[in-house]
């Protein structure tokens, strides 16, 4: 079955809905330029909150290690997602995590030295580093697939077109988050069910 993240999660309200919708991991975005920027603190109320299942994700770039460390305690993180320049020796520095790390999506990609968790291929951009509500070639995705166990695809992807990227990626999991809101950091519920509906329904046609 096909994993369901809902990242940009920037209240309680939100973060509820998007578990009672059926989303397994929710993002919470630590990166200061980003719209969906959410303080440690404010993440640990909500993280508090949630389901033991649910896998907690901060959403990293180019962070400083130790800093990042306090943050991941402070808001009791269950993973970390890397957007930055992270190299292979600061992800296996943080061997004790759940380590995604991203990647701007090329036909020229290696992820050969990382050695992490996951590996999350996104639309290349890099002010924003993610969240651009972009779709990218997924064919990419196809073919660096067939090299990464724990592929989650993300960019651009909605209610309208995840079914299409799950049968043709085959991701172990698939990310979204402008697609589903109605401003930045405030979601649409009714849209997050829709997305985690459309990732089932290709799950329940598979088997």
């Amino acid at each position: 079955m096909t994993l369901v993240k809902i990242c940009g999660i920037t209240s309680l309200d939100d973060a509820l809905a998007a578990v009672d919708a059926g989303a397994d991991a929710l993002g919470f975005n630590f990166y200061a330029r980003s719209p969906r920027y959410i303080s440690p603190s404010d993440a640990r109320e909500i993280i508090d909150r949630l389901p033991s299942s649910i896998l907690k994700v901060g959403v990293f770039v180019n962070e400083e290690f130790q800093s990042l460390l306090t943050i991941a305690s402070e808001a009791n993180l269950t993973a970390v997602q890397l957007h930055g320049d992270e190299t292979p020796k600061y992800c296996s520095d943080l061997a004790s995590t759940y380590v995604i790390k991203a990647f701007g999506a090329t036909d020229d990609l290696d992820v050969s030295m990382y050695n992490v968790d996951a590996i999350m291929l996104d639309t290349k951009d890099e002010p924003l580093r993610g969240g651009t509500g972009r779709v990218f070639d997924w064919t990419i995705a196809r073919r660096a697939g067939n090299s990464i166990p724990k592929l989650f695809l993300a960019g651009g992807l909605s209610p309208e077109n995840v079914a299409e990227a799950i049968a043709t990626v085959k991701p172990y999991a698939v990310d979204a988050c402008s697609s589903l809101e109605e401003t930045p950091g405030k979601k649409n519920y009714a849209r997050m069910r829709a997305f985690v509906n459309a990732v089932r329904g290709v799950a329940l046609d598979a088997d």
